[in-house]
């Protein structure tokens, strides 16, 4: 397959583990051109390593990643350290969660962006600050000329975080990971930061995978949402089917615990009960089954397969029709019930 007609990104059986740990333990997903695709779940459940994953981004010796990445055609895990160089940045970049720590604090914002294109292309050191300060217009920098010589720390969250996206998008990828872009901003940052992206993945064809806790955020910028639980995904769907249609107990559990609209004094907010797995003694079932109001003997016993409900829909749950009704009928408040023994 071609790197013009293969997907953005196909991963197969990917596994990434750290010592004796598995952190991400057996994830299918693939992302066609110019889709934009959201991981949500709880911390811990390896979206953020998923990501790295995707990009090599950990040490070899101390990690292990197996299975399938393939990013456009190419084959990341056989990719040479010299190759790894070219294909980051301007094959597939990111965007980090904290730009304050991923921008270099003794340098200005403008020089590390124009650098990273120097890096890439054979262009004069005129025409890569040029595109610099084209960048910093198209992500809405206020005064773009002079904030490109601005260190890091003259910057606001917001506008940081708009000077990552450009330092992303600086050597033209055709794929770009976003990793909880909007952690740490205000609520009206944060919907901007949200718009930008959506008008950026439509403008220039990007490919998106954002990693977020925030349901909200998923719906206002993917076209499809897999929902991540102990390092394997648990369903995935259109952002519609999973909003609207949620077949796994941990999904409804997630819709359940928004506090979407006006909150009373007093209210109490659902929670899903129990705690997130412990990674290195995983239980021998679905992971969720100690925490799941719908959980049987079975749950325990082996993890389900994957299986379709409807097109572009999949499930891994042994329950998920008695899930689905229990959503429709407003009945997943069990959620709230006293954990399965």
């Amino acid at each position: 397959m071609t790197g013009d007609t293969a997907k953005a990104i196909e991963l197969t059986g990917l596994r990434v583990g750290f010592g004796p740990v598995q952190v991400v333990d057996g994830v299918d997903l693939s992302l066609e051109r110019g889709e934009s695709l959201a991981l949500i779940g709880e911390s811990g459940s390896g979206k953020s390593v998923t990501l790295r994953a995707i990009l090599r981004l950990f040490p070899e010796g101390r990690s292990r990643i197996e299975g399938g990445v393939r990013v456009v055609g190419r084959d990341v895990l056989a990719l040479s350290k010299r190759e790894l160089v070219d294909f980051r940045g301007r094959v597939v970049s990111m965007i980090f969660q904290e730009p304050l720590l991923a921008f270099d604090p003794v340098y200005t914002v403008g020089r590390q962006i124009t650098e990273a294109i120097l890096r890439h292309e054979a262009i004069g050191a005129q025409a890569a600050r040029k595109r610099a300060l084209d960048l910093f217009e198209r992500v809405r920098i206020p005064s773009p000329a002079r904030r490109l010589d601005n260190y890091p720390h003259e910057m606001s969250g917001g506008m940081r975080q708009r000077a990552m996206i450009a330092l992303a998008l600086a050597c033209r990828p055709q794929v770009l990971l976003a990793d909880e872009p909007t952690t740490a901003l205000d609520a009206t940052v944060q919907i901007q930061i949200l718009l930008l992206l959506r008008e950026l993945q439509r403008d220039l064809g990007l490919s998106i995978v954002l990693v977020t806790h925030d349901l909200g955020a998923a719906v206002e910028v993917a076209d499809r949402i897999a929902v991540m639980y102990a390092g394997k995904v648990v369903e995935i769907g259109t952002a519609r089917q999973i909003v609207r249609e949620p077949h796994h107990p941990y999904t409804i559990g997630l819709l359940r615990s928004r506090a979407d609209g006006v909150l009373v004094k007093g209210q109490r907010l659902e929670t899903i009960p129990g705690n997130p797995p412990d990674l290195s003694a995983r239980p021998p079932g679905c992971p969720f089954a100690p925490r799941c109001f719908l959980a049987e003997d079975a749950c325990r016993m082996e993890m389900p397969a994957a299986a379709a409900i409807a097109p572009g829909h999949v499930v891994a749950c042994r329950r998920a029709d008695d899930a689905a009704a229990a959503f429709r009928g407003g009945t997943a408040a069990a959620l709230d019930t006293a954990v399965p023994a």
